[in-house]
């Protein structure tokens, strides 16, 4: 009865589950990433074990990411044009169809590292796309009273689903080997496509009469030019993402070279990871009507900062797993209000192009993933979560004192 209850909408913070639509691309998102979760762990250990390389790692995770830099103005641009509902669909399918390839590459056997890289690259052509048309999407079905909800719950239901995952994708490893956790990943995203065909409607904010894509895309440079409230959104994320969510890319070092784990650890680890990320979700789902998203935003990047310095400090599990819970918290919230404010602060019409904005963004990760695999190599994985996670905290503070007006944002 509590699960009715609160997919139903009944609990007062979860307003959002008021729209049928809502509720199914909820729960598509929690299945959708239930398999991300198992790829993650898969990429990271199968990257390890090829290479050995805590750079391979960071190489590895720029490459899922390298397609949102190139990809983020495009996804942009389409998003603000297609019946969103309908293409989150065939995205998906593609995502599934990349999974079942690589699962018969590993099945045939795997010496060299590069048809990884390939098929990774792939997979991320496939996120840019299905991130900014689902954050487009959420923002369509509840409007812009309820968008900090729906956008704190769709991004909890990616925890949720990670946790699982995660958890399930260690013992997977161990037990039947990372061939056969990416054929359990890409039935997983066909499962996601088939609860996404019973939507019905566009969604209370969707576009009316949309442009063409060669308009939006034109339209999306002017945008940037003339909005400086995005473009410094934008540049702020893109700082949160090269200096905080690389952490992600080093745990299986931390897992195996300096706690002594296996999959079954890393895949724990994660279930962690994603439970913190939990934690900051719901917090701000509750926050009904609340103003001071700009700056709430700057005090969360902070400590995104600050638990990214703690784990200099990790000579136990029980330290690690406490720095993992409040870095993820931080994390997953400022995300999230980067997503709402962006969207928030343009017209209608430009929303889709805003959280291409957002894809963009995070594109700009496979910087931050190759320079913290090259620190974590000379230096050693807590000293590179060390150095990265004081410039976060600078930058975050410096800009919180220089802009006041980004700290007024509502």
């Amino acid at each position: 009865m509590a699960l009715l209850s609160f997919l139903t909408g009944n609990s007062p913070w979860a307003a959002s589950f008021q729209h049928r639509d809502y509720r199914l691309l909820w729960m598509s998102t929690v299945v959708q990433s239930v398999g991300m979760g198992m790829e993650f762990v898969a990429l990271g250990w199968l990257v390890l074990e090829l290479t050995d390389s805590a750079f391979m790692v960071g190489v590895a995770s720029a490459a899922r990411m390298a397609p949102f830099f190139f990809l983020g103005i495009v996804s942009g641009a389409v998003a603000d044009r297609v019946e969103r509902r309908l293409f989150l669909r065939w995205i998906t399918l593609a995502g599934s169809m990349i999974s079942g390839v690589t699962a018969i590459v590993l099945f045939r056997g795997l010496e060299q590292v590069w048809p990884v890289l390939v098929l990774t690259s792939a997979m991320g052509c496939v996120w840019a796309f299905t991130m900014t048309v689902r954050q487009a999407y959420t923002f369509d079905i509840v409007g812009p009273e309820t968008a900090l909800n729906g956008l704190s719950l769709t991004a909890f239901s990616q925890r949720l689903g990670g946790v699982f995952g995660a958890l399930a994708g260690g013992f997977i490893i161990a037990k039947i080997g990372i061939d056969g956790q990416y054929l359990v990943i890409c039935t997983a995203y066909a499962l996601t496509a088939a609860v996404l065909l019973f939507t019905r409607e566009s969604g209370q904010a969707a576009i009316a009469t949309p442009d063409s894509v060669w308009r939006n895309f034109i339209g999306y440079f002017h945008l940037l030019a003339s909005n400086r409230t995005l473009l410094l959104l934008m540049l702020l994320a893109a700082t949160t993402e090269v200096f905080g969510f690389t952490h992600q890319s080093l745990l299986p070092v931390l897992a195996k070279d300096e706690l002594g784990m296996g999959p079954e650890g890393l895949g724990i680890m994660g279930a962690f990871r994603q439970g913190g990320g939990m934690i900051g979700l719901l917090f701000l789902a509750n926050l009904k009507g609340f103003r001071h998203k700009g700056m709430a935003m700057f005090v969360l990047a902070a400590g995104f900062g600050l638990g990214q310095m703690a784990f200099s400090l990790a000579d136990d599990i029980t330290v690690f797993i406490v720095s993992l819970v409040v870095v993820n918290a931080c994390a997953s919230a400022v995300d999230t209000l980067y997503k709402t404010l962006m969207q928030s602060n343009v017209s209608n019409e430009e929303r889709g192009r805003a959280m291409g904005s957002w894809v963009l963004s995070i594109g700009i990760a496979p910087v931050g993933h190759i320079g913290i695999g090259a620190m974590a190599s000379a230096f050693g994985a807590p000293g590179a979560l060390l150095v990265n996670g004081s410039i976060l905290l600078g930058v975050s503070t410096l800009t919180a004192l220089g802009m006041p007006k980004m700290r007024r944002l509502e």
